[in-house]
């Protein structure tokens, strides 16, 4: 069953297609065109429940494998 977006789900969720797209996290997306990370975070979860398709967020590694010397 396809859902018709209504004009703010189709604006969040272009913002999010557009993060995960740059491969950016969240914040630094949010801070970059001036939208507050709550705001993008709420309508992730908003548009979760209503069963729209939302794009994976882009988590960089938190740890880096480092090689010790003997």
């Amino acid at each position: 069953m396809i859902q018709e977006l209504n004009s703010m789900q189709a604006f969040w969720l272009g913002h999010l297609y557009h993060a995960s797209v740059r491969e950016i996290p969240l914040s630094e997306y949010a801070s970059q065109q001036e939208l507050t990370l709550a705001d993008l975070l709420l309508w992730e979860k908003r548009l979760n429940v209503r069963g729209l398709p939302v794009p994976p967020r882009h988590r960089p590694a938190r740890f880096v494998k480092v090689a010790v010397a003997p």
